[in-house]
């Protein structure tokens, strides 16, 4: 299944971000991020890590998470956190594998994402590295995906919010 912008889009406006709100109406926001956070290695690291997260039949990865990320780095808080997060999660791959986090392979990725305790941890964005990188990476890219009308498709939630789905989906009786 290919993700496309739309899908992002779609994502956003389910999640209450960026095109399908009022957000901005009152004041008008800039659409350049906060102009001291690396913007190209946020990119990398999220393409990276959605590469892991993201079931294997998925694609069209980069322009959706690339559209997703122009959306939250209006948030200069929010891109801060993920500037700080993919710095860290660079920092540990360059520790333990010497290398970048986007340059490694997808398993070592995996080994990476596991190592740092993101499977496990619960999300806070102002907690331990483990809990930053479930809060900025893994949790928002899969909420990115799920909400996406492509994405819901995959775990049969054939109109996640945000996305109306036609009248045929409502004329049709409950399935036992």
């Amino acid at each position: 299944m290919e993700l496309t912008r739309r899908d992002a889009l779609a994502a956003l406006a389910a999640l209450g971000v960026g095109g399908g709100t009022l957000s901005g109406c009152v004041a008008p926001r800039s659409n350049t991020p906060a102009a001291d956070v690396d913007v190209d290695r946020i990119r990398a690291v999220l393409i990276a890590a959605a590469e892991v997260v993201y079931p294997s039949e998925v694609s069209g990865i980069d322009e959706f998470v690339t559209t997703l990320l122009e959306a939250r780095l209006e948030d200069s808080t929010h891109a801060t956190g993920l500037d700080e997060t993919a710095a860290e999660l660079d920092d540990h791959a360059s520790a333990w594998y010497e290398n970048r986090f986007a340059t490694l392979s997808v398993a070592d990725r995996d080994r990476v994402l596991e190592e740092i305790g993101a499977a496990a941890a619960d999300e806070d964005p102002d907690g331990t590295t483990a809990e930053r990188v479930r809060y900025y990476v893994v949790n928002e890219l899969l909420l990115a995906l799920y909400a996406s009308p492509t994405g819901g498709e995959l775990v049969g939630i054939e109109n996640p919010q945000g996305h109306a789905g036609g009248l045929a989906s409502y004329q049709r009786g409950p399935t036992a």
